[in-house]
């Protein structure tokens, strides 16, 4: 055996392995490294034992590609299979792809049913049905149910493990039934109750039945309305239902109102934590890019929206073009005239920012969007007189010409109300014709302040000095 100590020695303490800046342990990584590259299988083994599933995950990431496949061989049934859910789809599939069919349809067994369709639905769909082919015949059918779910929706993300008993069944009967149960979810917090047919007919919360006595009939103390999420629900509404009423769990159901599944909690966090991300990545048009990808993935998810960008910068040079005299006449127009689109730009962005998530989260309507555009053009307005009389006095000083001043001066409200303008009203357009804000939003609010800040000072300029 190699003279190489294992990289945790106090298993119980498994916050051991981070840093106090909650990164992992830079030791820690080099000594499984030195086990792994030594291939003392034992070692590494000891290593991830005891490790939950997203430090698994940080110390793949941690480790880079060049020893992350050892780590998961060495480990063996040690792995916890999970973690593959924690990390990027590029560090996943390379993992998986290094692996058999035969190994991933055994680990993927060991899985709850949501975790294993995380896993699968990445997969070539000829892998796919040959790891299913090899998965015992209900949990088989339950996976490709999920599967056959739209991506991004609560069927996809549903759990097929859950506990439901008839409506006339005693408590003393449904507690019975869960201690002799075997084919049942390691951990839940509500049972469901069923008709005959499988219709969803009420939720039960474990604190209630172990409140009630033996005897009490279940139909007389679950709750009706369960607040069901249809299964093909994008994921994203699904979230804002547990935000809206704090769920904890709940039933997902099918188009004839059968129970098929259940969400829970800790997949509505990653939901939220990925429909962020996203937003923000489509904000800066990245698409749904990863740490993990390829340069070559990287630029050409990038490519496109650079390309629209381009665009839209040529046609705000061919608006200073229309112009090209008035500013050979007076050059201090080529020094300013960037601040009243830069200051445009970003006003419009703040505006834009606040106005997807809004529209992500629900909280713009019919009910209250015309009193959000007002209010929105009147901080346009105020924010667009403030720094008029700023930059108006700084031009002043600057080049001692009060008029010119004042030309700025008025370009820059009239860009920051139109700024305001097109932050608030092209998201909610977009949004009305079922296109993403959050994609398209920023190339066309960037062009608007543009073309609108070159066009009203250099417009001003040339017909204030008569150029």
């Amino acid at each position: 055996m190699p003279d190489i100590e294992p990289p945790v020695e106090d298993k119980a303490a498994s916050a051991s392995i981070y840093t106090n800046e909650g990164v992992v342990r830079p030791e820690f990584v080099a000594s499984l490294l030195e086990a792994a590259q030594a291939e003392w299988e034992e070692g590494v083994r000891e290593s991830v034992r005891d490790l939950h599933e997203s430090e698994m995950a940080d110390i793949l990431e941690a480790v880079g590609e060049d020893y992350r496949n050892k780590i998961v061989e060495l480990a063996g049934r040690d792995f916890d299979f999970a973690a593959l859910t924690e990390v990027d789809e590029a560090i996943r599939l390379d993992i998986v792809d290094n692996m058999s069919n035969a190994q991933v349809a055994d680990a993927v067994r060991g899985l709850d049913s949501d975790d294993a369709v995380f896993i699968l639905e990445d997969l070539g769909s000829e892998d796919r049905e040959d790891i299913l082919a090899q998965i015992p015949f209900q949990e088989r059918i339950r996976l490709r149910r999920s599967l056959e779910y739209p991506e991004e929706t609560a069927g996809r993300r549903m759990q097929t493990e859950f506990v439901a008993v008839p409506p006339f069944w005693t408590v003393g009967q449904a507690i019975d039934y869960i201690r002799a149960g075997e084919d049942l979810p390691e951990r839940f917090s509500e049972i469901f109750t069923i008709e005959p047919t499988f219709k969803l007919a009420g939720v039960l919360p474990l604190d209630t039945m172990l409140r009630a006595k033996r005897e009490v009939v279940i139909a007389d103390i679950h709750e009706t309305n369960s607040h069901p999420i249809e299964a093909v629900l994008d994921q994203e509404e699904a979230a804002q239902v547990f935000e809206q009423y704090d769920l904890l769990s709940a039933p997902v159901v099918d188009e004839n109102e059968r129970l098929v599944g259940v969400l829970t909690i800790d997949d509505v966090v990653d939901v939220i934590q990925e429909e962020a991300a996203e937003d923000i990545k489509r904000l800066a048009g990245v698409g749904d890019e990863e740490l993990s990808d390829s340069v070559r993935s990287i630029a050409r998810s990038r490519m496109v929206w650079l390309g629209i960008n381009l665009v839209t910068a040529i046609l705000a040079s061919l608006v200073i073009g229309m112009f090209d005299a008035t500013i050979e006449q007076m050059v201090a127009l080529a020094i300013l005239m960037p601040i009243v689109a830069s200051m445009g730009g970003n006003a419009g962005t703040q505006t834009m920012t606040v106005a997807v998530r809004a529209l992500a989260t629900k909280d713009i309507d019919t009910y209250n969007a015309r009193r959000t555009i007002r209010k929105e053009l009147q901080v346009g307005l105020l924010n667009g007189l403030a720094f008029a009389v700023i930059i108006g006095f700084v031009t002043l000083v600057w080049f001692g010409q009060p008029s010119l001043g004042i030309v700025i001066g008025i370009a820059m409200i009239i860009n920051m109300v139109f700024a305001a303008a097109s932050g608030i009203l092209i998201p909610i357009a977009l949004d009305k014709f079922n296109i993403d804000p959050a994609i398209a939003s920023g190339v066309f609010v960037t062009t608007v302040t543009d073309v609108v800040g070159f066009f009203a000072f250099l417009g001003l300029a040339a017909w204030w000095f008569g150029i």
